[in-house]
């Protein structure tokens, strides 16, 4: 009996931590999330503020060719803004809003990672303002498919419900920091969602801020994060455990054209180690546009250098 007490005790305990940890996320990060609606187009989504002078992330079919938009605050304070930019092939936008901001959500690293952490979105879904939900990461490195038909590469899945209007909103981790920016569910299924990482999100803003639009460098190959076995890494001579495998390699591409095959594992390009998807993307920017780039690959039969020259992506 005494047994059962001290168990029901420990499992009170556990559960006000975990209200706890979720209860100081959403605090932290809630303030910062907005309603985005296109101004007289209809349609609302969800977005939040990373930057006080009124930068907001959301998603590109939040505003999808909107100009301007209304951006408003849990504290009922309406802005007007404008699209600075979109990336469909990630689904990012970023807007500026009018005015200052005192509270924001700033992008953390979503390479820190793992699968079972606590996952919290915050959003408006269907006219519920301010919702929260939780759930965990439950998986890592995925991809799904863009409105352009292109698949986005290190997605993460997670089971914390999301519903039409969420999308745009922060996906959060229990330390409070944006991991990911939410951007759809599986209609049909149940808990199954999936957020851009929060490292590919911020190369997109990034670039929108620098060049007013993205600019990569394209190999046509689609790929997910692995591990890699540490004589893999000997042979490669990086330091890393993680690289990225090749999923799918698009025919008559630049990646198909120097030889690289499906199941083909990245550990490095130039000598630089690639650990994950997000690097793979960060890497290939407009400067290899037309560059030739050395590729460490690992494969069964050992590790060769496959040179590739990117091309520009064209949408």
């Amino acid at each position: 009996m005494a047994f059962a007490v001290e168990k029901l005790q420990s499992d009170d305990a556990l559960l006000d931590a975990y209200s706890a940890t979720v209860a100081d996320a959403v605090d932290r990060i809630g303030p910062a999330v907005c309603r985005i609606e296109r101004i007289g187009a209809g349609g609302h989504g969800s977005g939040f503020v990373i930057a006080q002078d009124g930068l907001v992330v959301t998603n590109f079919h939040v505003v999808n060719d909107a100009r301007d938009v209304r951006v408003t605050m849990p504290d009922g304070a309406s802005r007007e803004g404008r699209v600075l930019g979109r990336d469909p092939d990630t689904d990012i936008a970023l807007v500026r809003a009018d005015g200052s901001f005192a509270d924001i959500a700033p992008l953390g690293d979503s390479k820190r990672l793992r699968r079972g952490q606590i996952a919290i979105a915050i959003g408006n879904p269907l006219g519920f303002e301010w919702t929260v939900t939780a759930g965990v990461v439950s998986a890592l490195g995925r991809s799904m498919r863009a409105s352009t038909g292109r698949l986005i590469d290190d997605v993460i899945q997670t089971d914390a419900a999301l519903n039409p209007g969420n999308s745009g909103g922060p996906l959060v981790s229990s330390a409070g920091e944006v991991v990911g920016v939410n951007t759809a569910m599986i209609h049909g299924a149940q808990g199954i969602a999936f957020a851009v990482a929060s490292n590919t999100a911020n190369f997109v803003i990034s670039e929108i801020i620098r060049f007013g639009r993205v600019r990569r460098a394209f190999i046509g190959v689609s790929a997910d994060t692995t591990n890699l076995p540490r004589r893999a890494a000997l042979l490669s001579q990086v330091t890393t455990n993680t690289a990225v495998r090749l999923r799918s390699v698009e025919k008559n591409g630049p990646a198909a054209r120097a030889g690289l095959k499906e199941g083909d594992i990245i550990a490095a390009l130039d000598g630089r180690p690639v650990t994950g998807v997000d690097d793979l993307v960060r890497m290939l920017d407009a400067e290899r546009i037309g560059r030739e780039t050395l590729c460490t690959v690992v494969r069964r039969t050992g590790v060769s250098q496959v040179a590739v020259t990117p091309v520009a992506r064209t949408n």
